[in-house]
C-alpha cells in the first residue's frame, strides 16, 4: 500500500503483473464470447492524440465485456503497406521496410505502456508475407471465378516521375513532387467485380442496425443504385449508347458528348489534327469526380451526327472534357435544359437549350441562368410531342415503353458503385501473383510458390517503380511452359490489406490456411470502432471482401461488423503569427503562454520563448499543418497512462469532438489522487468486515442506496448506451458523497467497503492500472478484472422514503418526504403540513393539482 499517488511506479508494476498472468490472452471454449476491434493504424512513427482516443475507447469497451464474464479478443496489426511509407523513403534515403518496421517497434511500446488489454500473441503487419500470401492466394481464387479480372484502365500519369499518381498527389492538375502537369493514361490494370454484389451490398444495410444512420446513409449513396434507360442513339454505322436516370428529358437532347477516350473520338481525330490536339489536352488533369467538377468545360465538335431515336433529328457528337469513359457508357446524351453541366457546356458554344419539363406555376425558364429546380423530378412534360403533358414519371415510363417497342432502348438499373481496381504502380505493397509469358500470356503463380515475397531493400527514388529495375524480382520462368518471362510489377491496392485483417486475427497460427474454424467461432466483430473518414471505402471493401469470402466458403457471416462506433476528432486551439508576405507560422499550444477572463476567454496569448504576442486561430482538428497536436507520450510520462485514459474518455461523448483542455487533464490527475487517498484512508483504518452490510439506517441506508443506483447507472451506459462520459460523471459524484460520509459502527464500515470495492470495480474499465492496484489495497488477491461487475442489489434500491418537490404555481415552495408511490391526496396532505407551502396557499382556491409520482407536486392557486 502507498499513501500517495505515483503512476510513474505503479503502472509499470502493474503492466507487469498483467504479462506474467497473460491475462490479455484472448481465450478459445464455451461460453459467451465478445470480439471488439479498432481499426489497425497505419504505422506512422508515434501514436497521437486520435489513436490514444480511439484504442481507449475499444479497451474501456473490452475490459468492460470481460468483466461481464465473456471471453474477449482484442487485437492488434499494422496496415504497413502503402505510400507515407515509399514518400518517407524518398525523403531520408532508406527502404520503407526498415522506416516501417522501426515505427512498428515504437508505436508498440507505446501501445503497451497506455495498458490496452491486446493480446498480442495475435499481433500481424500487412508487409509480413506471412500475411499477403493470403492476399495472393485468394486474388487467384477469385481471377479463377472470373470476379478478378483484367482491363484497361485510366490513370494520372505523372511523365517526369514516370509513375501513376493516386487522384490525391494530383494538385491543380499538376504532379504533387513534380508539378508536372498530370496526363491521363490508358493502362492494363486488375479490377474485382464489386458490382456484382451491388445489390447484396445495399440490401444487407438494412441488417447492420448497430452502425450509426448516417454511415449507412453514405454507402447508400456510395453505391448508388438508379433506375432508367439505356438509349442507342445510331451514328453512322457505329452506335452510341448512354444510360440516363432520365429519360423523361430524351426530347430535350440537342447534342452527344464523349469522352476523349471514346473509340468515337478517336476515329474522328484520325483525319482531324485539330481534334487529335484537343483530345490530347484532355488526357492531361486528373480522372477523378471531384477534378472533373470543378474544371473549365471544354469541347470540340466531331462532325459526327447521331440520330435521336424518337424524332430522327440529328444530334451534333462532341468530345467534352466533362465526360468520363471510365464511368457508365464513356458517352451522354446532353439536356442542357436540364443538366447544369449541359447547361453551362452549352452557353459556352452556342448548342440549342431546350425546356421538356415544365417549372412550377409563375416560375419562367431562362437559358441564360441556370436554376437548380431545372434538375428537379417534378412537373409535366411540354415541348415533347406526342407526351406533353405527361407528369414527368408517366412520361418516363411512355418513352421507356417506346424505345423497347423500336429495339432503341430498354429500362435498366445501374449503379454509381464502379468494380474495384485494385492495381497500384507502385513497389511498397503486395506483388501480385501473375507472370507474363511471351509464349502463355499472363499466367498465375502456382500456389505452391506462394508467397510471391517483395524485395525489402529497394528505396525509391521517384522514377517510377524500382521492381520494373530490380532483375532478381523481375526475371523468372513461365509456370506453363518454363520459357524466360517476367514477373507482374503493380502492387495490390492497401484497401486489400484491410478488408480481412480483422478475420485473420482470429487463425493468426494457421500457416496451411487463410482462416480456419475459429472465424466463425469468433465472427462477426460485435463492436469496431474507427474514424467517420473510413465510412465509404474501407468499410465497404470490407464488406465485399468477407462476401467473397463466404461464397469461397472460408466462412459463413456474410456481414464483418455487427456494431460500428465512429469517434469524433481531437481538436486543440491554435495560434500564429503572420510575416509580411501574410504567411502563417503557425505555433504549438504547449509553447504558448495564455491569460484567461473568468470565463476561459482568452485575454492575451504570447510565445514563450520571446515574450512576444501571437494570435488565437481558434479550434481546429489536431494537426501538423496548424502544429497543434499534443503528444500523448509526453502526458503519460507527466500524469500517467490512467489519467490521459480518463480525460480521453471523460471530456466528450465517443462520437462528439472532444476539445484538447490541459485544465480538463488536470482535473482527471486531481480525481484519480483523491480517489486513491480515499481508499488508503478507510485501508488505514483497519480491516473491514467483508460481508453485505445489514441493520443499515439514515444516511447509511441513502448511501447504499445511491451505491446500487450508481451501479445500475454506469453499467447502462458503458454497456448499451456508451455514453462513457456520463458513467464517469456517475461515478465521480458518488465518491464525493461516500468521502463525506463517516463510518462511524461496523455496519458503516461494511458498507464503505463494498462501496470502494464496487467503485474500484466500476473505473477499472477507465483506468485500469490504478483499479488493479486498489484491489490488491482493498485485501484480494487476483485481479480485479477476474472479480467482475457488480452486481445492483434491488432490496437496495427501495427506498424507505422519496423527497418530493412542491411548487405552487410552477415555483418551487418546498420538499417533503412520503412514502414511495404515495398518491396524490398523500403527498398534498403532507406538502400542506409545511409551513412555507401553507403560506403560499393559504387564502387562496386550489385550482388544480400535478403529482409527478415520485418526484413532484404542482399546486396552482389563484
Amino acid at each position: 500500500m502507498s499513501d500517495s499517488y505515483s503512476p510513474g511506479e505503479l503502472e509499470p508494476a502493474i503492466r507487469r503483473f498483467w504479462k506474467e498472468r497473460r491475462a490479455d490472452r484472448a481465450e478459445s471454449g464455451d461460453g459467451e464470447r465478445f470480439y471488439c476491434l479498432s481499426m489497425f493504424p497505419y504505422p506512422s512513427g508515434k501514436l497521437h492524440m486520435g489513436h490514444m482516443r480511439n484504442y481507449t475507447i475499444s479497451d474501456v469497451i473490452s475490459r468492460y465485456q470481460r468483466m461481464q464474464g465473456r471471453r474477449v479478443l482484442q487485437p492488434m496489426g499494422w496496415d504497413a503497406f502503402g505510400l507515407p511509407a515509399e514518400n518517407a523513403a524518398m525523403a531520408n534515403g532508406v527502404p520503407p521496410a526498415k522506416w516501417t518496421r522501426d515505427n512498428i517497434e515504437h508505436m508498440r511500446g507505446q501501445l503497451k505502456q497506455l495498458g490496452f488489454a491486446i493480446d498480442w500473441e495475435r499481433e500481424l503487419a500487412t508487409c509480413d508475407p506471412e500475411y499477403y500470401r493470403w492476399n495472393q492466394w485468394f486474388f487467384l481464387r477469385l481471377l479463377e471465378r472470373g470476379i478478378a479480372y483484367k482491363k484497361t484502365g485510366t490513370v494520372n500519369w505523372d511523365p517526369v516521375d514516370q509513375t501513376v499518381l493516386a487522384n490525391e498527389q494530383v494538385i491543380d492538375g499538376k504532379g504533387w513532387r513534380t508539378g508536372a502537369a498530370v496526363e491521363k493514361r490508358e493502362i492494363p490494370m486488375y479490377y474485382l467485380r464489386i458490382t456484382d454484389y451491388a445489390d447484396e451490398l445495399l440490401e444487407s444495410l438494412d441488417e447492420l442496425e448497430g452502425w450509426p444512420e448516417r454511415v449507412r446513409t453514405m454507402q447508400a449513396n456510395w453505391i448508388g443504385k438508379s433506375e432508367g434507360a439505356e438509349i442507342a442513339f445510331a451514328c453512322g454505322e457505329e452506335t452510341i449508347k448512354v444510360f440516363t436516370t432520365r429519360p423523361d428529358t430524351l426530347m430535350g437532347a440537342t447534342f452527344m458528348a464523349v469522352a476523349a477516350e471514346h473509340p468515337l473520338a478517336k476515329k474522328a481525330a484520325e483525319g482531324n489534327p485539330e481534334l487529335a490536339e484537343f483530345i490530347a489536352e484532355c488526357q492531361k488533369g486528373g480522372v477523378s469526380e471531384a477534378d472533373i467538377a470543378v474544371q473549365e468545360k471544354k469541347g470540340m465538335d466531331t462532325g459526327l451526327k447521331a440520330v435521336h431515336p424518337l424524332t430522327g433529328d440529328e444530334l451534333p457528337v462532341w468530345v467534352a472534357n466533362y465526360v468520363l469513359m471510365a464511368y457508365g457508357e464513356g458517352a451522354i446524351m446532353a439536356v442542357p435544359g436540364h443538366d447544369e453541366r449541359d447547361f453551362e457546356f452549352a452557353n459556352k458554344y452556342g448548342l440549342p437549350i431546350r425546356q421538356v419539363i415544365s417549372l412550377p406555376e409563375g416560375r419562367e425558364y431562362d437559358d441564360r441562368q441556370w436554376h437548380d429546380d431545372y434538375a428537379a423530378r417534378e412537373g409535366r412534360l411540354v415541348n415533347s410531342g406526342a407526351y406533353d403533358g405527361l407528369e414527368w414519371s408517366k412520361g418516363f415510363d411512355a418513352i421507356v415503353a417506346d424505345l423497347e417497342k423500336q429495339g432503341a432502348g430498354r429500362a435498366r438499373t445501374q449503379f454509381r458503385l464502379r468494380d474495384w481496381g485494385i492495381s497500384r504502380q507502385r513497389y511498397w505493397g503486395c506483388p501480385i501473383p501473375i507472370i507474363h509469358c511471351p509464349e502463355c500470356g499472363d499466367v498465375p503463380v502456382p500456389d505452391e510458390d506462394l508467397p510471391v515475397v517483395l524485395p525489402e531493400e529497394l528505396v525509391p527514388d521517384g522514377s517510377g517503380n524500382p521492381l520494373n529495375r530490380h532483375a532478381e524480382f523481375l526475371e523468372t520462368a513461365c509456370p506453363k511452359c518454363g520459357a524466360a518471362a517476367k514477373r507482374e510489377t503493380d502492387t495490390m491496392d492497401t484497401f486489400v490489406d484491410s478488408s480481412w485483417y480483422f478475420l485473420r486475427y482470429t487463425s493468426p497460427d494457421n500457416h496451411e490456411a487463410m482462416v480456419d474454424e475459429r472465424a466463425d467461432a469468433w465472427m462477426p466483430v460485435d463492436q469496431y470502432i474507427g474514424g467517420i473518414e473510413h465510412a465509404i471505402l474501407h468499410l465497404l471493401y470490407a464488406r465485399f471482401w468477407t462476401k467473397l469470402m463466404r461464397d469461397e466458403g472460408l466462412i459463413s457471416v456474410g456481414e464483418p461488423f455487427r456494431r460500428l462506433l465512429t469517434q469524433g476528432m481531437v481538436l486543440a486551439e491554435t495560434y500564429y503569427r503572420e510575416d509580411g508576405s501574410g504567411r502563417k507560422q503557425w505555433f504549438n499550444p504547449a509553447d504558448v503562454e495564455v491569460q484567461r477572463d473568468g470565463k476561459g476567454g482568452i485575454l492575451s496569448a504570447v510565445l514563450a520563448s520571446d515574450g512576444q504576442p501571437v494570435e488565437p486561430g481558434g479550434i481546429e482538428k489536431m494537426a501538423k499543418s496548424k502544429n497543434n497536436g499534443v503528444d500523448p507520450q509526453a502526458l503519460v510520462d507527466t500524469y500517467g497512462a490512467d489519467t490521459v485514459r480518463l480525460f480521453s474518455m471523460f471530456a466528450a461523448p465517443p462520437e462528439q469532438s472532444l476539445e484538447w483542455s490541459e485544465a480538463g487533464v488536470e482535473g482527471a490527475w486531481r480525481f484519480l489522487k483523491r480517489l486513491h487517498a480515499g481508499v488508503q484512508a478507510h485501508v488505514a483504518a483497519g480491516a473491514a468486515p467483508g460481508k453485505r452490510p445489514e441493520g443499515l439506517e439514515g444516511a447509511a441506508r441513502e448511501l447504499r442506496t445511491r451505491l446500487h443506483e450508481t451501479i445500475g447507472k454506469v453499467g447502462d451506459d458503458m454497456g448499451r448506451r456508451q455514453t462513457f462520459n456520463t458513467a464517469i460523471a456517475a461515478i465521480m459524484e458518488f465518491c464525493n458523497e461516500l468521502q463525506r460520509f463517516e463510518a462511524d459502527d461496523e455496519p458503516a464500515r461494511a458498507l464503505v467497503q463494498e462501496a470502494w470495492e464496487s467503485v474500484v470495480r466500476l473505473i477499472a474499465p477507465v483506468t485500469p492500472h490504478l483499479a488493479e492496484s486498489l484491489w490488491r489495497d482493498l485485501g484480494h488477491e487476483g485481479s480485479v478484472f477476474e472479480a467482475g461487475w457488480p452486481e445492483v442489489d434491488k432490496t437496495a434500491l427501495e427506498r424507505a422514503a422519496v423527497t418530493v418537490v412542491v411548487q405552487v404555481n410552477g415555483k418551487v415552495r418546498g420538499r417533503v418526504d412520503v412514502a414511495p408511490g404515495a398518491d396524490q391526496d398523500s403527498v398534498q396532505a403532507a406538502a400542506m403540513a409545511d409551513d412555507n407551502v401553507a403560506r403560499h396557499v393559504q387564502d387562496k382556491t386550489v385550482r388544480k393539482v400535478i403529482l409527478v409520482p415520485d418526484k413532484l407536486l404542482n399546486i396552482v392557486v389563484g
